[in-house]
């Protein structure tokens, strides 16, 4: 049984959502190419505040991503003219700056109240292609949701969370990104000192979250829940608009998206650090980089984040917060899917099934970074063979997983050399060898990362950057950004910390 549901439930409301269709798409506002319709709050009265942010008394644009800025259908020099729009104190024409209200299971404890306590959804931008993305500035200032916060960031995690998502983006695996990061002019205190203060501008599907619906589930308001489930249906599932099992397909929806995200995850190394759940969105979209980073030595154990003293949120333990996320998000939708115990049933069912769902996904992935051909019924136990054969090696995992296709050419000398005792990989190199597909070397350097955001270049990136030396950290983004390519003078960018680097920890930013 799911334990803690509401007692009462209700069905789906119907609701009229006014976003806007491609006739009737707003036209250029301003020099910029912002075009705002901001069908949140139309459509979804009393879910947020309406928050300006602070102004920033010396606003300077840092970084400006102009490929994104093309997708988005922007103007990037149009943009630089306008530093305000990026660090608070001046708005696009359009924008209707407000902060959203949310709950959230933080570290297993219930938070009823969360909510944007620095951020400023600015609108939602149309692009010409008539896709809709959330415009939102982080790090710009209290709200009432700041619980004590000054509301404001500093440039290293402003930075961190431009990096990685590029980085993200550049391996395929979904993600918010950012469009700039900005210096405001002011500095910021923090433990480490007084450090300049910044603003990243975020682009997001949507920054709905499990916690979006828990706060209206929490407070036993069905109405304004099943105006946002319609209102989450109808911007990232629209086929699902006016089905009477909707809900329940949208769970599955959200689930499939999770599942293949973690699963993504885990392919890569991924440890996002802070996987609460105001931080899984609904959009399947990989959101909030504070105290993540890329595991090098494979250790199912591992942990970056400084907060994680119990590693609720170590490597290995990601599917299983997996799942323990979607039953929140079961709990939140219960509510709206009729009868209690049946309606119960039917999704302790669905979560039942998570665990496969997840497998499928991860094995699914693990084909392709092992560059097996077809399907074979032991490919799960390949695949967990080769995790097995680097644990407690210190094999680095994204190149462990590179040297795949050399070893696949004949030559298992630099695969070899990641492992202390290369016999347990030696075991394991027969069986893989006999279920290769025909273009092994190729497809494998296409798809396993030569080039990831290394610990310390991140942290070499962000310390120059601090001392207002961006060289670094625009180097560091070429490379991340081209994730696959062998090219000369990539080693450096290629290879783990050296010696004495120490444990790496991760810090939330606020």
């Amino acid at each position: 049984m799911l334990p803690g549901v509401l007692s009462q439930a209700r069905a789906a409301t119907e609701v009229i959502l006014t976003l806007a269709p491609d006739s009737s798409l707003p036209p250029r506002a301003d020099p910029g190419g912002f075009r705002f319709d901001n069908s949140w709050l139309r459509d979804l009265p009393g879910t947020f505040v309406a928050q300006a942010p602070d102004t920033a008394p010396a606003p300077q644009i840092l970084l400006l991503n102009r490929a994104l800025a093309g997708t988005l259908g922007l103007e990037p020099d149009a943009l630089l003219a306008h530093p305000g729009w990026f660090a608070g104190g001046a708005l696009p024409q359009g924008a209707e700056p407000v902060a959203l209200a949310y709950a959230g299971h933080q570290f297993g404890g219930f938070s009823p109240q969360l909510g944007d306590g620095r951020a400023h959804l600015l609108g939602e931008h149309i692009a010409p292609d008539g896709r809709r993305w959330d415009i939102q500035l982080k790090g710009s200032g209290r709200t009432p949701f700041s619980r004590g916060g000054d509301g404001k960031a500093a440039l290293g995690p402003m930075l961190r969370e431009y990096l990685i998502s590029e980085a993200m983006a550049a391996l395929g695996v979904p993600t918010t990104r950012s469009l700039a990061v900005a210096l405001t002019g002011e500095t910021v205190r923090r433990e480490a000192g007084r450090l300049p203060g910044a603003v990243v501008t975020r682009v997001a599907a949507s920054h709905l979250r499990v916690g979006t619906l828990q706060f209206w589930a929490a407070r036993g308001d069905h109405g304004t829940l099943a105006r946002v489930v319609d209102y989450a249906i109808a911007r990232h599932d629209p086929d699902l608009m006016g089905r009477d099992d909707r809900v329940l397909a949208f769970f599955d929806r959200v689930t499939a998206r999770q599942a293949r995200l973690v699963a993504q995850w885990m392919g890569l190394g991924f440890v996002h650090g802070v996987l609460n759940t105001d931080n899984v969105a609904l959009s399947g979209e990989t959101i909030d980089y504070g105290p993540c980073a890329f595991m090098e030595a494979y250790a199912p154990g591992t942990v970056f984040s400084s907060i994680d003293h119990q590693g609720r949120y170590a490597y290995a333990n990601q599917p299983l917060i997996l799942g323990w996320n979607l039953a929140k998000l079961a709990e939140a939708l219960l509510p709206l899917l009729g009868e209690a115990e049946p309606a119960v049933a039917v999704l302790n069912d669905r979560l039942d099934r998570v665990a496969g769902l997840y497998r499928a996904e991860w094995l699914r992935l693990m084909r392709e970074k092992l560059g097996l051909a077809g399907e074979a019924a032991a490919d799960g136990d390949l695949a967990d063979g080769f995790l097995a054969s680097m644990d407690g090696q210190g094999a680095d995992w994204t190149l462990a997983f590179r040297h795949l296709a050399r070893a696949a050419e004949g030559d298992a000398g630099p695969l070899r050399a990641q492992f202390a005792d290369p016999a347990r990989l030696d075991a394991w190199l027969g069986p893989w060898r006999a279920r290769l597909r025909a273009d092994a070397p190729e497809h494998l350097r296409r798809t396993n990362p030569l080039v990831i955001p290394r610990n310390h270049k991140v942290e070499e990136a962000l310390a120059a950057a601090g001392q207002g030396d961006l060289a670094p950290f625009t180097a560091l983004l070429a490379q991340v950004s081209d994730p696959y390519s062998e090219a000369p003078g990539r080693e450096a960018f290629s290879l783990p910390a050296p010696t004495g680097f120490g444990d790496y920890v991760t810090f939330c930013g606020t």
